[in-house]
């Protein structure tokens, strides 16, 4: 079995990419999340650092952060990727959809670092997918949207077939794709146990709502 990382967002998507990746047969034990340059959330979600390494904790696995700002992302996450690739990682998986940008920046600094990168959701159906995540039995919450989008009513409600209908009402994305939405999986047939967490403040930043969340 080839080692391999999964870039975890926290989200259904990057939950989906390691479930599948698992069943295709990489040995994915590590997850590599970049963080902003303060360390203290990440810089896809707005998850912070504390809830990420509860989500590791419940799936019994390690967890690798990089910290940057935009102008040095790349470079800190190729230095990271150096280090996993000295310890063995061969490959890094993915949870892009069909956001050809995002495929051929993964997989130009994976060629730069000496990885295969792995997309196992690439070009699959949303709506095939959301099923999948749902009926597989993984839970999670709306955690972020952008209010041009969806209200900020919706943060906080959990991925479900009826938000899936929500969101085709109100004609966007139905896996958000274009940050209409973020979620934060919280418990599913990888996770040892359910993380535990409460919802706290809401945030509006530059057009988005961020609920914040409190492990504990």
């Amino acid at each position: 079995m080839e080692k391999a990382f999964c870039s975890w967002s926290g989200g259904k998507d990057s939950c989906l990419a390691l479930d599948y990746a698992r069943r295709i047969g990489y040995d994915v034990s590590t997850l590599f999340n970049m963080l902003s340059e303060d360390g203290e959330r990440s810089r896809s979600h707005g998850l912070s650092r504390t809830m990420l390494e509860a989500q590791a904790d419940a799936l019994g696995a390690e967890i690798v952060f990089g910290q940057a700002t935009w102008d040095d992302y790349e470079k800190v996450f190729l230095d990271r990727l150096a280090l996993l690739k000295s310890r063995g990682y061969v490959a890094g998986v993915f949870g892009d959809i069909d956001l050809q940008d995002h495929r051929d920046w993964v997989e130009r600094v994976c060629r730069t670092a000496g990885f295969k990168a792995v997309l196992p959701l690439w070009n699959k159906d949303r709506e095939t997918l959301l099923n999948d995540f749902l009926s597989s039995g993984y839970r999670a919450s709306i955690i972020s949207v952008r209010k041009e989008a969806l209200g900020r009513e919706w943060l906080g409600l959990p991925l479900s077939r009826q938000a899936v209908e929500g969101f085709r009402k109100a004609g966007i994305d139905l896996s958000g794709e274009k940050g209409e939405y973020h979620t934060l999986v919280f418990d599913g047939p990888l996770f040892k146990v359910p993380v535990s967490f409460r919802p706290g403040r809401i945030h509006d930043i530059q057009g988005y709502a961020f609920m914040e969340l409190l492990a504990y």
